[in-house]
């Protein structure tokens, strides 16, 4: 015997979701019959959830345009988002973005989601987005990144040479002061752990560059570029934090991999996405790999 609110909270619905179900719309039913979550289930019930219609969130224009999905299903999307192009709409970039675009695929495909976003990029990184199409899973997928079994890995290019091939940094990250965008490392930041394997080298005249598979452990706001900042191997084409755009105009930086269990199946999923057009023209037109996994 248990209440339905236990079970539901038992297979992850979160109270803010109960919470929508209950005042918004949705309905909770027990063999087909509406009850409340304080109705005790007996062995063998079938309980079905139906979630309320969400709203598109203020500030978020469908619009139409063009999105490269990697995967899709009931339950998310992987998009493989181009350099250039927000996640989200910012005051600099309201429309355009990815959350605008799949906004608009929602609209014509009736899905009745705003966008949740489970995973951002900032605007000239490139590379793998995960999206959820509802709230719930917009929860478990959130819930799972807070644990082992949420994995993301980068693919980087970094001014200088690194002495060894495999290191860990764990360096709190905070805001940079007098600064809204900028973070910097700093005693009293959050704790960030990002791990770092050297994958090539390559030289330009008397410059030397190194290529990075980096593996995030935390997600804090730029923890990435700031961690190389630190080491004093600054992304190439990074100048928020001291890189140069001789070679590139954006950060060399690309989320090439992103893996979970998915919330629905609990089947573990796994999308690679390989470094773009721009940075392997980069490298194999003009230098000379040591050791080499950009593709």
């Amino acid at each position: 015997m248990m209440l339905l609110r236990d079970f539901l909270q038992m297979k992850g619905i979160s109270k803010r979701t109960l919470t929508a179900v209950k005042y918004d719309g949705g309905k909770l039913l027990v063999n087909g019959v509406e009850q409340t979550v304080r109705h005790t289930l007996k062995t063998g019930d079938i309980v079905t959830v139906h979630f309320p219609i969400e709203q598109v969130s203020e500030g978020l224009t469908p619009e139409t345009g063009p999105l490269t999905i990697i995967y899709e299903d009931e339950a998310l999307l992987i998009i493989d988002k181009p350099a250039g192009q927000g996640t989200i709409p910012s005051r600099d970039q309201p429309a355009g973005t990815v959350a605008n675009f799949v906004a608009g695929k929602f609209n014509v495909e009736r899905v009745p989601s705003t966008v949740h976003v489970v995973t951002r990029l900032d605007r000239d990184t490139s590379g793998l987005i995960c999206i959820a199409k509802n709230r719930h899973i917009h929860h478990l997928l959130s819930e799972q990144m807070k644990t082992a079994g949420f994995n993301r890995r980068y693919m980087a290019l970094v001014e200088g040479e690194l002495a060894i091939e495999q290191l860990v940094i764990e360096q709190p990250i905070g805001r940079k002061d007098g600064s809204i965008i900028e973070r910097t490392v700093r005693a009293d930041g959050q704790y960030a752990r990002t791990d770092i394997e050297v994958t090539g080298m390559f030289k330009q005249q008397d410059t030397h560059y190194a290529a990075l598979s980096v593996k995030l452990h935390t997600g804090r706001t730029h923890q990435i570029r700031v961690h190389m900042q630190w080491l004093g191997n600054p992304l190439v084409g990074d100048d928020l934090y001291g890189g140069s755009q001789k070679l590139l105009d954006r950060q060399a930086l690309h989320c090439s991999s992103i893996g979970f269990v998915h919330p629905l199946t609990n089947k573990q999923m796994q999308f690679d996405s390989g470094f773009p057009a721009d940075i392997v023209a980069l490298i194999k037109e003009e230098y000379q790999l040591e050791k080499s996994s950009f593709c």
